[in-house]
C-alpha cells in the first residue's frame, strides 16, 4: 500500500475521507492549510477543531499555519468570480508541493467531500498541479459520505462552520436576500 497526504479544510470534512483512505492507504498524513478563512476568529475555531480531531484520532499532522488575509484579498481583487478557482489552486498546489517534498505517492483534499464545492474544477486542478509537481492526485468522490461525516462530527462535538470560509462566502451565506 502507498502513502497519501490529504489537505484538510476543516475537521468535519476530514472524517469521511479518512475512513475511505484508511481502506486504501497504509500511511495517511493530514495537511492543515487554509490561508483565506475569514475572520481570523473563524480560522482559529477551525484550527482548534482540527487539533481536537488530531488528539481523538491520533492523526499524523502537518500544520502550515499560514494566515494572510491581505494577500488573499489582493489575489482575488477584481477576480471575485474566480475566487473558488484561485482558492482551490492555492491549496492544492501547496498540498502537491508538500507531498512531493515528503515523498508521498499521492495527495488529495477534503474539498472533494463537500456538496457545496465545484467538484470537477477541484479534480481538474488537482490533476494539473500533480503533474506539474510530479506527484499523483488521488481522486475520490467523498460526497457519498456527506451525511455520515456530519453525523460523526456531531457525535464528536466538533465545531461546525456554516459557510465555506472566505470573506465572500461569508457574505453569500449571511447577507439577507431581497
Amino acid at each position: 500500500m502507498a502513502r497519501i497526504l490529504i489537505h484538510a479544510c476543516c475537521a468535519n470534512c476530514l472524517l469521511y475521507p479518512l475512513k475511505v483512505l484508511k481502506e486504501n492507504f497504509n500511511e495517511i498524513f493530514v495537511l492543515w492549510y487554509n490561508p483565506n478563512i475569514h475572520p481570523y476568529t473563524e480560522y482559529s475555531k477551525r484550527l482548534e477543531a482540527m487539533r481536537q480531531l488530531e488528539q481523538t484520532h491520533s492523526l499524523r499532522m502537518i500544520y502550515n499555519d499560514y494566515y494572510n488575509i491581505k494577500e488573499w484579498l489582493q489575489m482575488v481583487a477584481f477576480r471575485e468570480e474566480k475566487r473558488c478557482l484561485l482558492c482551490y489552486h492555492q491549496r492544492l498546489e501547496m498540498a502537491a508541493a508538500i507531498a512531493k517534498k515528503g515523498g508521498f505517492d499521492y495527495f488529495t483534499s477534503t474539498l472533494l467531500y463537500s456538496k457545496h464545492q465545484k467538484h470537477n474544477l477541484i479534480r481538474e486542478i488537482g490533476e494539473s498541479v500533480g503533474k506539474e509537481k510530479g506527484v499523483r492526485f488521488y481522486y475520490y468522490d467523498f460526497r457519498e459520505g456527506w451525511k455520515e461525516g456530519i453525523e460523526e462530527s456531531l457525535k464528536l462535538g466538533l465545531y461546525r462552520q456554516n459557510y465555506c470560509g472566505c470573506i465572500l462566502s461569508e457574505e453569500e451565506r449571511f447577507k439577507p436576500r431581497r
